[in-house]
Formats: structure tokens, sequence, C-alpha cells
């Protein structure tokens, strides 16, 4: 690891952000990039959004992004907390003025701006978040530590763990997210300590909040053992307390599986995996939660259990269910398979029962299905053989009226 990046980040477009950077005043000690991309790039991995912190106020950045004819985007809220959206060859930039806490109540904080970059990047919640890089040369700013604990592999608050964990809740399980990104070996003691003994501030944070950074968790590359760490301290009993060792174990084998069947991890069929394995309690966490309609069916068809083939079963509940279910059963090649099977269509219609002298209402709906059964049953053969069955059903039918 070195302490420099590379500018202008990979795959951005250089001319757009040197417009940018000429509007806010790269190069002149006015605006850096900050957080999670100055982060993800020194560390070798996949960079998310690109950030950009300035000394500039937010209607200054806006009035200079216009005056460069850049695409600019703002929200109220977001010009209160000092962040103007910059869309820059279809992706956005957020520019935002750095800013101090002046209060916070733990779950949002009331801000004021500084013009003091150790005082913005003192606010963030751990040492490898508090970088900064200068965008016209690459050197990085590191106030507290950050790049020695990147290298690490060390998560760690800046300053007391308690206080910051009362400042923000959420810091607790965007601690176990980032150990999981980060984090080699145990977390760091203190830093660990804390978030046990503040597990109980998860139940004052919205539903929402929790399940978005419960997935960001689950999305890593390898979340098990940050989750072995949460539940030896019952970090998540107060917010889910059906989460066990078994769904631990469950979540390791799913991850081998998903590996062996060299499909990416899912977060939401991890989810599944750590849930108890019933329909109805994975519905009732589901909703808790309050994640979506189709996440919520996706989990209760992911936990219930079935012995129907592969195919049978992509064709029942699509390949994405069957996909998740067979990882969730050990049998990768299967689920590699399936994964990307578009399911196949019953050639024939209601109407072709109608032709065949069936009247029209329930009997035909019932002669549909009894067709569409012996179809799948067969292994989907051709429209010939559909053809013999909707004749074989329609003398049934006639037979038994």
């Amino acid at each position: 690891m070195t302490d420099r990046v590379a500018v202008p980040p990979a795959s951005w477009d250089a001319a757009g952000l040197a417009r940018l950077g000429q509007a806010i005043g790269f190069g002149e000690e006015r605006s850096r990039y900050i957080g999670g991309w100055v982060r993800d790039a020194l560390a070798g991995v996949p960079a998310g959004d690109l950030d950009i912190g300035t000394q500039l106020l937010p209607e200054e950045v806006r009035a200079r992004a216009d005056a460069a004819g850049l695409n600019v985007w703002t929200s109220p809220s977001g010009l209160a907390h000092g962040t103007v959206g910059v869309t820059i060859a279809g992706k956005p930039v957020e520019v935002t003025t750095l800013r101090r806490d002046v209060s916070t109540d733990g779950r949002r904080a009331t801000v004021a701006f500084t013009q003091d970059w150790r005082e913005d990047a003192a606010r963030r919640d751990f040492t490898i978040n508090a970088l900064s890089a200068d965008p016209t040369s690459g050197s990085i700013f590191d106030y507290f530590g950050g790049l020695d604990d990147l290298r690490a592999g060390v998560v760690r608050f800046i300053g007391d763990p308690l206080q910051r964990i009362a400042e923000d809740h959420l810091r607790i399980l965007r601690f176990f997210r980032f150990h999981a990104r980060f984090g080699r070996g145990a977390p760091e003691a203190a830093a660990y300590d804390a978030c046990a003994a503040r597990a109980k501030d998860l139940m004052a944070l919205s539903r929402e909040r929790i399940a978005d950074e419960l997935l960001k968790l689950l999305g890593c590359a390898d979340p098990a053992p940050a989750l072995d760490f949460m539940l030896a301290r019952d970090v998540l009993k107060p917010v889910l307390p059906e989460i066990d060792a078994a769904g631990l174990e469950r979540l390791k084998a799913l991850i081998l599986t998903e590996r062996a069947a060299a499909m990416a991890g899912d977060a939401v069929r991890r989810l599944a995996a750590i849930v108890p394995q019933d329909p109805a309690i994975a519905e009732d966490i589901a909703a808790r939660l309050k994640l979506s309609n189709a996440i919520r069916k996706r989990l209760a068809l992911a936990v219930s259990t079935s012995a129907e083939r592969p195919a049978v079963l992509a064709y029942r509940i699509g390949a994405e269910g069957a996909a998740d279910r067979l990882l969730l059963s050990g049998r990768p090649d299967d689920a590699a398979r399936i994964a990307s099977l578009v399911p196949p269509r019953l050639p024939i219609s209601g109407g072709a029962l109608v032709a065949r002298g069936i009247g029209a209402g329930p009997l035909v709906a019932k002669g549909l299905k009894m067709v569409e059964d012996r179809w799948v049953a067969e292994g989907f053969p051709a429209a010939a053989r559909v053809e013999q069955l909707a004749d074989q059903v329609a003398a049934e039918l006639f037979r038994d009226q």
C-alpha cells in the first residue's frame, strides 16, 4: 500500500473531473477527495462513489459548477447538510462543505460548516474513513493513523468508541461491516467492547436503516467471521433475536456453496440462510425490517423445502428462487446450471381445451392445470406432445361429466 492514490480516479471521465476541479479549486487546497473512495483505492478494492470535500459553501459550489456548465443537482436536505451533486459522464459526485457536529441524538446530527480539514475528518466514524487525497498529486492526508490501520487490517473508532456510538447508533453495525471488508483477525478490543455494551442502542434506529446496513454486511465477500463476533457478544439480539449459531453455520455453508458454484454472494440469499428456516418466521422478520414485498416473497421461498427437480423448481418459482433454494440446500452444480435458465412456457392456452369442446369457465382452468402438471412431470416436452396431453385431459373431463 502506498501513501498516494491515482488521479484522476480510474474509469472516471478525466476531462469532466478537470472541469469540476477548476471550478471548485483542485490544487488550491480548497477541495479534496475524501472518505470511501480514498480508502478503497488505497486498499486495492473496487472503489465506490467519488466524494469531494470542500472549504467552499454549498451555494458557491452550486454557482461555480453551474457556471462551468456542469450538470448540478441538489435537494433541500442535501444543501442543509452542505452537499451539492454533480453528474460527470453519467456518474454522480457529491461535493460537501467541510462540517463539524453541533449536536447529535444517536440518529441524526446538526452540523455547522468549517474551514478546518482536521475538524471535518474528526467527525467521521473510523480512522480508515477519515483519509483525504489531493486531487492533483494523489497525496494522502491522514490525521488519525488511518493508513497504518488500513495496512494492519484494524477498524478503529476516532476518539472514544462509546461516545462515537452515542452520536450515531448505526455505527455499531457499520463497525462490523467494515471489519468484514477490511479487518483481519479479532476486532479492535475497545471498539468491540463498546459495540457490545451499547447494543441496545440499535433499538432506537429505524428498521430501514438496520436492514440497509445488515444487507451491506451480508453482501461482503465473507461476512461470517464478523457475524460470529456479533453473535458472541449478543450485538444483534436486541433487534434480531432469531439469528443464532445455527443460522451462522448455514451462512458458512452457503458461502462455500456459492463459491463452488462460481456464483456471486447475494445479500438477500444470505439473509435467508441466517434466519430460521420457516417461511412464516422469515416473512415476519422481513416485515419487521420493512423490506420490500419482493424481498419478503423471496425469503419465504428460499427457506421452504422442496424435493422437486431443479428445472421443475425453476419453472414453479423462477430461476432466482430456484438458485436460492438449491444453494441453501448445498447443491452448487444444480444451482449453477439453473441460474441462467429461462423457464419454459406451456405452449397452449385454455383456448385449446375450449376448441376440444370443454365449456369455458372453471372446467377449462382445471383442465389446463392437469395438462400443465403432466407436461412438467414429463420434463417439458414439445408442443406436439402437449397437444396429445390436451386430448387426453379433454377425454377425461368429458368422461367425468
